[in-house]
């Protein structure tokens, strides 16, 4: 008997929860010396370690309001059918991996269809920032929320939802991130006349840079009139790396572009500053150490409804983790070269606003520290619930 497989259940639909999944099911091999069966959704990477998709994770990787609508109807049947599938199969856990959209609703339909199944869900759905009855309608169905966020817990149980674990997130314990860190942590010079090395990161999505890139193109020529010699990297991701190199053939001054995950990190760590569109990037920013000026333009259905749905006093999370306002943001109208030239040159010099953030970025990597990698502690709550099982 101790040397029968597990078999778990996972359904992850985005690349960063697919890297999670795979981090899981590597630690409960480790952990337990057993192999692991597994059913359910997911990449490249959970499909190296054995696990067979239905179809294509990519199908339920949606972004924007129209695109949603308009594969609804698919999107229910995929819900339906891979939710089928898990129920049959019997897993001794079913681990739902963000999407919350999508994973969350295959967990209430698995829940239906064979209570006995513990349901653990990883990355805390953001009900602290919108939406936050969310949290209480996870409760029925989810037995327990892995959180990659420190201040998460106490937000679930504030909101009256299902208990949660703060597991830490995987970038505190990624090499790519600790040599960036310490690369920053050098002393640096910043003489006026130096020339700076500007991170520039206009958005992972195809809107986003469409929104921003021009934007991004006369901040630098801004800073060029001010006389500024700048070094320009702009790291991108390879699905949008096209529609980058067309955008910045526009600018005065052309960027060197970086696709290479390595070398994205090895450019983090030669930054001085970076401008960037306001998301997780500015996690990583902030866990490595560059000082940063964030901005944003939303879709006009996202501007017309946002002041209704969202309640949290910034959107980024080095902002929430160190609970005060460390990193400036720009929204919409306010997006202005003239504003983020004159940000980002207080950051090129040795300021009062540089050390603030410098000081913020260290005490955020104090606060999300952990013992263990995220994967190991994520595998011991998993255990843990598979234990309490009937």
């Amino acid at each position: 008997m101790a040397d029968k497989a597990l078999k778990i259940a996972i359904v992850a639909g985005e690349e960063s929860g697919d890297l999670l999944g795979a981090d899981i099911v590597r630690s409960l091999r480790q952990a337990t010396g057993r192999q692991v069966q597994l059913v359910g959704l997911g990449g490249r990477h959970l499909g190296e370690l054995g696990l067979v998709s239905p179809f294509d994770a990519g199908e339920i990787a949606l972004m924007g309001f129209s695109a949603v609508l308009r594969d609804l109807p698919r999107l229910f049947r995929r819900i339906g059918q891979l939710a089928k599938t898990i129920a049959e199969e019997k897993p001794d856990c079913l681990v739902t991996i963000d999407s919350p959209d999508f994973s969350l609703r295959v967990a209430r339909k698995v829940r239906a269809a064979n209570p006995s199944i513990p349901i653990i869900h990883y990355v805390c759905p953001s009900v602290w920032a919108w939406r936050p009855g969310r949290a209480v309608a996870m409760k029925p169905y989810v037995d327990h929320i892995l959180c990659i966020l420190p201040f998460e817990v106490k937000e679930l149980e504030r909101l009256g939802g299902p208990p949660g674990t703060y597991v830490g997130h995987r970038l505190t314990h990624d090499a790519g991130v600790l040599a960036a860190q310490k690369a920053q942590a050098l002393p640096r010079d910043l003489a006026q006349d130096r020339i700076k090395t500007l991170l520039v990161l206009p958005g992972s999505r195809r809107g986003e840079v469409r929104r921003l890139v021009d934007t991004f193109g006369e901040t630098v020529s801004m800073l060029r009139g001010r006389g500024h010699r700048l070094r320009l990297l702009l790291p991108t991701v390879p699905h949008v790396a096209d529609l980058v190199k067309a955008s910045v053939n526009r600018w005065d001054e052309k960027p060197e572009i970086i696709v290479d995950p390595q070398r994205k990190w090895q450019a983090f760590g030669k930054a001085d500053a970076a401008l960037i569109a306001s998301g997780t990037v500015s996690l990583e920013l902030a866990l490595a150490g560059v000082p940063m000026v964030s901005c944003y333009r939303l879709d006009p259905i996202a501007r017309a409804v946002a002041p209704y749905f969202v309640s949290v006093w910034s959107a980024l999370l080095p902002n929430l983790i160190a609970d005060r306002a460390l990193i400036p943001e720009f929204y919409n109208e306010y997006v202005k070269a003239n504003n983020l030239a004159r940000q980002l040159e207080a950051l090129f010099a040795d300021s009062g606003m540089r050390a603030w953030q410098k000081d913020g970025f260290a005490e955020i990597a104090r606060r999300m520290a952990t013992d263990k990698p995220s994967g190991e502690l994520a595998a011991s709550v998993v255990l843990r619930h598979m234990k309490k099982a009937p």
